[in-house]
């Protein structure tokens, strides 16, 4: 045997209903104000909200702004739960929700905003982008997995809060059946399953675990020969009890899960979380370019499985160093270092250009919303414009693939 774990929150889980939050307040401002700069971080601790940060923005921002901002969002995340109880879970009318957000530093803002309409760096660091050809989506496998059966035990807490609430975790382990399985991306098939679902009291364990099984089951669609019950080893509600939860329970944070948010473990991630930050971030725009690329590089069969770095510094637009890295599988004569530099020289990779390639000043309901991606992963769903293989043609002409 040769396992693998990767592990799913919910948007009920109290880390996720931080970023979503944060989240909702980028939405907000940038389709109010496109201009607007943003970094707010959200605590969440039993019934208390704390929202601190920097802003700059044309947007009048008073409590009451924020305090619709929050209930809004644990509404939608579907809190309150009408089968639960006070004291079980999270009830959005009793939350006290405390702001300490001051504006953006003029130190950053005159590294962000360039006279030449470029746009600078908000910060230093390093983003990674990653792709595999483990499945036609390009994402590593286990992780998916496990985010699937997120989604389906999500959609049905949803639909019956009388039996599981929304805050939820789920892990899958995969068996490669050798390190060489693993390296050249060939899962046999799953080992184990891991569900901790939040539940009514007066639902037996007996039912949570029978429950659990049969919608993974009937609403999961595993590989061939990936799924074989008899074989999976299965803990769910590991304690025997979980009906106690959200973030009356645990407390929230914002860019806790930035493992879930990206590749599941299979792939390092950068210096910074993803959530409550504008374009201008790189945390953000350089992952989702990253991701692109590592994507192309997969789907033009340069490789089967791609990792990008890409580095910037305060206040400069274009990164200061863009590699590759095949992990030794490569499928043609090019060098990583020859990739590397060819891909430099043929996307400009500043704020501006993946901002304007993606449209992630124009968060909307039409395209996307912040806040969704905030809740499902930030890269992997075939909706989210980074995911689009747009340059596939050049990439097979300019490699000859």
């Amino acid at each position: 045997m040769y396992l693998f774990a990767s592990e799913a929150v919910s948007a009920g889980h109290p880390d996720k209903c931080a970023d979503i939050i944060a989240d909702s307040i980028v939405d907000t401002l940038l389709q109010l104000d496109p201009d607007s700069k943003v970094a707010t971080e959200v605590f969440i601790s039993g019934k208390h909200v704390i929202i601190g940060g920097e802003v700059k923005t044309k947007v009048h921002l008073d409590h009451a702004f924020y305090e619709e901002i929050v209930k809004k969002a644990f509404n939608q995340i579907g809190y309150p739960e009408s089968g639960f109880e006070r004291g079980e879970t999270f009830f959005p009318d009793e939350a006290e929700i405390h702001t300490y957000v001051s504006t953006q530093s003029p130190d950053i803002t005159m590294g962000v905003v360039k006279g030449d309409n470029e746009i600078g760096a908000g910060d230093q660091g390093m983003m990674f982008g990653y792709a595999s050809s483990e499945r036609d989506d390009y994402m590593p496998i286990a992780f998916s997995y496990a985010r699937e059966i997120r989604d389906v035990l999500y959609a049905y807490a949803l639909k019956h809060p009388e039996t599981f609430g929304v805050d939820m975790k789920t892990e899958v382990i995969i068996d490669y059946g050798t390190k060489e399985n693993f390296d050249h991306c060939k899962p046999q098939s799953i080992a184990k399953i891991i569900v901790a679902i939040s539940h009514n009291k007066d639902v037996a364990q007996a039912e949570v675990k029978r429950l659990v099984k049969e919608i993974i089951k009937e609403n999961v669609k595993f590989e061939a020969g990936h799924f074989n019950e008899k074989n999976i080893t299965f803990y769910i509600n590991n304690t025997g009890r979980f009906v106690q939860h959200s973030p009356i329970a645990d407390s929230g944070l914002t860019g806790r899960k930035v493992v879930c948010d990206t590749y599941g473990g299979y792939a390092p991630i950068g210096g910074g979380s993803q959530s409550s930050k504008d374009y201008t971030k790189v945390d953000r725009t350089a992952l989702y370019a990253a991701r692109w690329l590592a994507k192309h590089i997969v789907a033009a069969g340069l490789a089967k499985k791609a990792l990008i770095q890409l580095s910037y510094v305060i206040a400069e637009p274009r990164p200061v160093s863009v590699t590759v890295d095949t992990q030794h599988t490569g499928l043609t004569e090019i060098k990583d270092e020859e990739l590397s530099q060819i891909i430099a020289d043929k996307f400009p990779l500043t704020p501006r250009w993946i901002t304007e390639k993606f449209g992630l000043d124009r968060p909307s309901e039409e395209s996307f919303l912040y806040a969704d991606i905030a809740a499902k992963g930030q890269i992997g769903y075939a909706e989210y414009p980074w995911e689009k293989l747009d340059e596939l043609a050049w990439f097979k002409k300019e490699f000859r693939c």
